[in-house]
């Protein structure tokens, strides 16, 4: 019963977040963020950026293998954490939230938690309670693994694919955080005129996108996917043939925004917006035109998709 006041997240506050905030800092530094700047965007004081700049990051590499995270896992996650705390500090506890809450589930903390206490060696509290999750979460990865397949066996979706690359987005759940949203890491890029996914589709894997999916759930929550297209004259007359309702955002501004299209979005829905089937983000400076469209599923907007690719590649 001693133990009961021993929870692990005292294993979060005093290994876990110093050693991602260590990573985080050293990721900021290289985007060109002052020490000022960035011991604000982490609530941390200056003196403690300058200690983690002037540290080998190899130390927070060990903390955070004692989590079974790998260094390539820890530069995605902190990388997802840097973009998010961009955003806002909102989108940066989410972000830090869904990464915590997901080793839990995974027990992941279990060793070093009973290393600590080992009378907890039969607890099982962490799986059972942050884990019922993964099922959703596996299925999901599958579902993406498999709407790329499509992509990628297709001879026409180069056709409609921009230049930024495309991005499917999948929510696992009742997906409400980054974290609850599976999409491919690095993007699906033109290779040979066909479609290729750069690595397999993950949790947490594209800030932008999730906070897409995220803030059209909140409207419509039965949508559970989206994906990225270009954006041109044939789409827009493809998109009307085909009667998907579209929500568009007109031209913006994207100096200074760290989610340009993302915040466009959100400030259109605090306002009135229609329901809508697709997006239009008419770009602005340095911001690629595209359209989302969004679905029930990844393979349902990934059909779509192909079925706008066919029509585009037959005009």
């Amino acid at each position: 019963m001693a133990y009961i006041m021993q929870p692990p997240d005292e294993l979060m506050t005093g290994a876990f977040l110093p050693a991602m905030r260590h990573l985080v800092a050293v990721r900021l530094r290289s985007q060109g963020f002052s020490q000022n700047k960035i011991s604000s965007l982490l609530g941390v004081t200056q003196a403690s950026v300058s200690l983690y700049l002037s540290s080998d990051p190899a130390k927070a590499y060990r903390v955070l293998s004692r989590f079974s995270i790998s260094r390539v896992q820890a530069d995605r996650d902190s990388a997802f954490l840097a973009d998010a705390i961009r955003v806002g500090p909102v989108e940066g506890l989410k972000a830090l939230g869904g990464i915590w809450t997901g080793l839990l589930g995974a027990g992941a903390v279990c060793p070093a938690h009973r290393g600590m206490y080992p009378a907890l060696a039969d607890c099982e509290y962490c799986v059972e309670e942050y884990g019922r999750h993964r099922g959703a979460m596996s299925e999901t990865v599958t579902e993406v693994a498999e709407a790329v397949r499509l992509l990628e066996e297709s001879p026409d979706f180069a056709a409609v694919m921009p230049e930024v690359s495309v991005n499917i987005a999948c929510a696992a759940g009742d997906a409400t955080t980054p974290g609850d949203v599976v999409a491919i890491p690095g993007r699906i890029v033109k290779v040979r005129d066909r479609a290729k996914a750069m690595l397999p589709p993950e949790p947490g894997s594209s800030a932008h996108m999730s906070r897409m999916l995220l803030l059209t759930r909140s409207r419509r929550p039965e949508l559970r996917a989206c994906i990225n297209l270009r954006y041109d004259r044939a789409v827009a007359a493809l998109l009307s043939r085909y009667g998907l309702r579209t929500l568009t955002l007109g031209r913006h501004a994207g100096e200074g925004a760290v989610d340009p299209t993302a915040e466009a979005l959100e400030r259109r829905l605090k306002s009135y917006a229609p329901s809508f089937d697709a997006l239009v983000d008419e770009g602005g400076s340095g911001i690629e035109p595209n359209v989302y469209l969004f679905g029930k599923g990844a393979k349902e907007v990934v059909r779509l998709a192909l079925r706008l690719a066919r029509a585009h590649s037959a005009a």
